[in-house]
């Protein structure tokens, strides 16, 4: 049962918190990590993207010249794909890249990647995080007091309105509730800050 230390938003300890064994130590397995990530980013393309088939050009109604008798190659359209200006063969049009990934698998990558940031070092507990105001600076602070001088999740087990507000503007951090982690956001941000009572939720949620 890996233990880890304890922290006031001051940057001083105040005590320890034993972590559990189904969450945070299990036996990390990158496949199933890969798959959540490109699951994750794969679900959030707009599949927007549109290329005109020779249908679609405008003009090309007229055969270019005639059949036979020219020398030149028989053409039936000045849009055809090998003009230029003309439709595009084969090219992309709109569609949903969305798919969905077993239960088990996403549960099991979210775990790994937990446990990952515990073996790396990577995880700070705070006893709390309450902000008095919303100021980017108190936020700041903060994370200085902890030594964060790197991108960092910061893990509530609620929506604290000070808190988000305060970190909104930070380019290298984000927020998030024990609801809405992911794999994908554990993995991409160097430091895992979590609250006490956020780490209770994540056990009771996925143990």
């Amino acid at each position: 049962m890996p233990k880890v230390d304890v922290y006031n938003i001051k940057g001083q300890k105040v005590g320890d918190i034993n972590l559990s064994d189904e969450i945070f130590a299990v036996e990390v397995n990158p496949v199933a990590m890969h798959s959540a990530v490109v699951n994750i980013l794969a679900n959030a393309r707009q599949g927007t993207q549109s290329t005109k088939t020779r249908a679609e050009v405008r003009g090309g109604g007229r055969k270019p010249w005639r059949q036979k008798g020219t020398g030149r190659a028989r053409q039936g359209s000045i849009r055809s794909p090998q003009w230029m200006g003309g439709g595009v063969a084969l090219g992309p049009k709109p569609r949903s890249y969305r798919y969905t990934l077993p239960k088990k698998v996403k549960r099991l990558a979210l775990k790994s990647a937990l446990t990952t940031k515990v073996l790396e070092n990577d995880i700070i507990v705070l006893d709390d995080l309450k902000l008095d105001a919303i100021k980017t600076k108190e936020m700041v602070k903060v994370l200085d007091n902890l030594n964060v001088d790197s991108s960092a999740l910061i893990v509530l087990p609620e929506v604290d309105k000070n808190v988000v507000l305060s970190a909104r503007n930070l380019q290298n951090v984000k927020t998030a509730t024990t609801n809405t982690i992911n794999t994908y956001d554990i993995l991409r941000f160097n430091k895992f800050i979590v609250t006490k009572d956020a780490v209770a939720k994540i056990e009771e949620v996925y143990a």
